[in-house]
This record gives C-alpha cells, structure tokens and sequence, in this order.
C-alpha cells in the first residue's frame, strides 16, 4: 500500500516532493540524502533532485515506504 502525496501543480522536483513526503527536513539535506540512500521512482533507481514527478508516479524508499503522486483536492 502507497501512501499518496497530493499536489497541485502539474508536476513536482523530487527534492521538493521529499520535503512534501516528510522525508527529509530541508531542501539541503536531499542531496545527501539522495546519496545515501536508494531512491526509485517508477522502479527505476534515481539520483537527480530536480526529476520532475507527475501525477500517477511511484516513489520507492527502503525504509521509508512506497509513496504516489496524486492530484490535490
């Protein structure tokens, strides 16, 4: 089960998208944390801050869980 992350826009960086998702504290620890730990985004292994993730993507984290994009409400 996915936990859904709402946004309002028609996309979102991955770095923003990890602030949003409470994984991170701050926009400066998402490199590190990109380094640090495996991150998928649609089964594939992702590194870049800045890829943009649109409604209906998947975000893996070991650890943190399976997070989807959806639109906001």
């Amino acid at each position: 089960m996915s936990e859904h992350i709402e946004i309002s826009t028609e996309y979102i960086p991955l770095g923003q998208f990890l602030k949003l998702a409470n994984v991170v504290e701050s926009g400066g620890m998402v490199k590190i944390f990109l380094s640090e730990f495996d991150v998928y985004v649609n089964g594939e292994l992702e590194n870049r801050r800045g890829r943009k993730l649109y409604l209906g993507d998947t975000v893996e984290i070991e650890e943190f869980g399976v997070f989807e994009v959806v639109r906001e409400e």
